[in-house]
């Protein structure tokens, strides 16, 4: 499973990023907005930090429009993939930018039929929210288990299956069970994965055994030679 990280954040993205765990990055309108930055600065900043694919999604309603908006999103940088949404308008802008070549990521998916649609449409990903169905009393993960089996039946379909709306750790991990293509995730629940109680506590127990040895693996010269050599 691929690791996209879910926001507009850039020095999130940028300390994320060097843990050689992110794939690409998602942002929408709204991630753009608490960023409080110019869209095309924050966008190109994304793109030269994160090689992967960086989802960045028009505003416009109407499919001549979006593809306007799109066009002029994709000239940022080469790893731009146009985000837009799950309506009929979308999905024509969808099957024009990928007969143009442009790679498209569907969002605001909430059924298995509007994942058909976007696979037809030429979807390179599909974005089922699931922590906002979970919202209304709705199994999220059972639309991830739906669309991995349709899209499975017909191997001629190359929409990836980019789970978002992920609230919390189970989410990534029953999602890479049922075998999704990729988990968009905010930058708090990553840095959750990593913690686990047992981890804290056979670490201090480590370091608090080696500390009685009173031996050191470097020397205070060894530690210091990566600053000088930095410097």
């Amino acid at each position: 499973m691929q690791f996209f990280i879910d926001t507009a954040d850039v020095a999130e993205i940028r300390d994320l990023a060097a843990t050689g765990l992110v794939d690409g990055v998602t942002t929408n309108p709204s991630l753009v907005a608490k960023s409080g930055r110019d869209f095309f600065e924050v966008l190109a900043e994304i793109c030269d930090l994160v090689p992967g694919p960086v989802s960045a999604e028009v505003t416009a309603t109407e499919h001549r429009a979006m593809l306007a908006e799109g066009r002029r999103l994709a000239r940022v940088a080469d790893n731009v993939v146009i985000k837009v949404p799950l309506t009929p308008e979308g999905l024509k802008a969808c099957r024009a930018f990928t007969d143009e070549g442009t790679k498209v990521n569907v969002t605001l998916c909430f059924s298995p039929a509007q994942a058909l649609l976007a696979a037809k449409a030429g979807a390179r990903y599909i974005s089922p929210f699931i922590g906002r169905l979970d919202d209304i009393s709705v199994d999220g993960l059972q639309l991830i288990a739906d669309v991995v089996e349709i899209y499975g039946a017909y191997p001629a379909i190359g929409t990836e299956v980019l789970v978002a709306s992920v609230r919390h750790p189970l989410h990534v991990v029953e999602s890479a069970k049922l075998g999704a293509h990729v988990a968009t995730i905010p930058p708090a629940v990553l840095r959750a994965m990593f913690k686990h109680p047992l981890t804290d506590k056979g670490l201090a127990a480590f370091l608090d055994d080696w500390a009685k040895t009173g031996q050191k693996i470097l020397s205070d010269d060894d530690a210091a030679e990566p600053e000088r050599r930095s410097a």
